[in-house]
């Protein structure tokens, strides 16, 4: 029964006392390099980790960049060997293994799942091995729902239902998906009681755009946000995180949000 706590331990520093997180995603650099808002990322760690819940980050970045400091959970990304520039983004792989993530002090593994792509089948099992090794020690798994350059499926409930149920029958404790306008609600439920954390993906044209989407995914059933270049590529990032704390665990609508951290539209 250890292993149970020491999950239930860990989820609750990822999780804050109303059972939501506002998580900050700071793993791009491994895929997309030194984007703009993360080209010296423990400035950033340092100014935004007070406001957030968790983290989710690379271990080279983690252990050079972020303080320790007890305040955040720690979300470790495990997952990668691809990037932008190279053939296929999806032909990811393990890249850190379970015991240098407790070295580490993780509250949690992240690894991507791309359902659809060529590498389907090898991430899928990849998460599927990863979880059970990680039921030993008590860790919990966060599956990402990846879509690599297929921007399209970020907007298909069919596909990201499809997605979402593949992660929880796997045995992911956590699971990262996109919203969508419609019948997200049809997703969260995939799930199967697995809690939701939605991605913010790339910049978004305006601020209540991400509050509303924070707000609508919340009513439907998620659990927080894991969010990165919406919130550290916005001149305004501390504003931003706390807009999105008071209309993720508060339920302050995504326009009142808006008009007492930046003002009226």
């Amino acid at each position: 029964m250890s292993e149970l706590f020491g999950k239930k331990n860990r989820l609750s520093r990822i999780f804050n006392k109303s059972g939501k997180s506002i998580m900050l995603a700071l793993d791009h650099g491994m895929a997309l390099g030194p984007m703009q808002g993360i080209e010296r990322p423990g400035e950033v760690l340092k100014k935004l980790t007070p406001y957030t819940d968790s983290i989710m980050l690379n271990k080279g970045i983690l252990q050079n960049c972020y303080v320790p400091d007890g305040h955040v959970g720690i979300v470790l990304r495990i997952s990668g060997a691809a990037t932008i520039v190279g053939e296929d983004l999806t032909r990811e792989s393990i890249t850190t293994t379970v015991t240098e993530a407790l070295r580490l002090s993780a509250d949690a593994v992240a690894t991507s799942i791309y359902v659809g792509t060529p590498n389907e089948h090898s991430t899928i099992r990849e998460l599927s091995l990863l979880c059970d090794e990680c039921e030993t020690y008590g860790l919990p798994v966060l599956a990402v729902t990846a879509i690599g350059k297929d921007r399209e499926r970020k907007t298909d409930p069919r596909y990201l239902a499809l997605a979402v149920r593949v992660a929880a029958e796997m045995g992911a404790d956590i699971i990262k998906t996109y919203y969508c306008d419609e019948n997200f609600e049809k997703v969260v439920e995939a799930s199967a009681g697995v809690p939701i954390v939605i991605a913010g993906g790339p910049k978004m044209d305006s601020v209540l755009d991400v509050l509303k989407i924070a707000e609508n995914a919340v009513k439907a059933g998620a659990l927080g946000v894991d969010m990165g270049r919406n919130v550290w590529q916005h001149e305004k990032p501390v504003e931003m995180l706390l807009a999105l704390k008071e209309v993720v665990n508060e339920g302050i609508n995504a326009e009142e949000a808006y008009s007492k951290h930046f003002g009226r539209k």
